[in-house]
């Protein structure tokens, strides 16, 4: 009995020092058009407190795990604008924008949800 509330007890200390951490999970629409868009998003958002990144072309958003303690879902949004991608609301940097290789001027092209 000693063994099974010392297991539980440890599985519960164990569960809240996960949940203290403050990670968390955001979803975050971000205008791009290819492969190339892709690794820039997420590079982008490579920022310190970020744990991962993924830009989906489909979906045109980016998803992200970062750390609470150490970064803001809106720091994440404007380094992304930083590298003259369009994410929600903020629009991307111009100089940025007009930098990117023809491929991914979204602006310049319809930006539109491929169709399944």
């Amino acid at each position: 009995m000693r063994t099974i509330l010392l297991f539980m007890s440890l599985f519960v200390a164990l569960n809240i020092n996960a949940q203290d951490k403050g990670v968390k999970t955001a979803t975050i629409a971000v205008k791009g058009n290819c492969e190339e868009c892709k690794k820039r998003i997420e590079n982008a958002a490579d920022i310190k407190g970020v744990k991962l990144a993924v830009w989906d072309e489909t979906t045109q958003a980016v998803t992200v795990t970062y750390k609470t303690d150490k970064v803001t879902l809106e720091q994440i949004e404007k380094a992304i604008a930083a590298s003259g991608h369009d994410v929600g609301s903020i629009k991307g940097n111009d100089v940025s924008y007009n930098k990117l290789p023809s491929c991914c001027k979204y602006r310049d092209k319809k930006c539109e949800l491929p169709k399944k």
